[in-house]
């Protein structure tokens, strides 16, 4: 095998594992995803059964939410970078 067949073949293994990578990291996206929807429905159970307090479990609820989808953009970031950034080509 040639210097270039090998770097070449190098190239290749390293952008396979990032995408299998990337493709594990977005997997991390079932978790916020479960949980937003479990969130969403206790809070409407709640303001079901006390329409008064409607205002406080929306205002928990979208807090609680939105510290459960950082979870996921985190992901996504991470799947994005090792995509398309890619560290580990620069060290061939």
């Amino acid at each position: 095998m040639t210097q270039d067949m090998i770097m070449t073949l190098a190239k290749a293994l390293i952008l396979a594992g990032s995408a299998l990578g990337a493709g594990l990291a977005m997997i991390a996206g079932i978790g916020p995803g479960i949980g937003e929807g479990y969130a969403v429905g206790k809070a409407c159970e709640a303001i079901g059964r006390q329409p008064e307090s409607s205002g406080a479990v929306t205002r928990t609820m979208f807090v609680g939410c939105a510290v459960a989808e950082s979870t996921g953009i985190y992901a996504f970031v991470v799947a994005l970078m090792i995509m398309f950034i890619n560290p580990f080509i620069s060290s061939l």
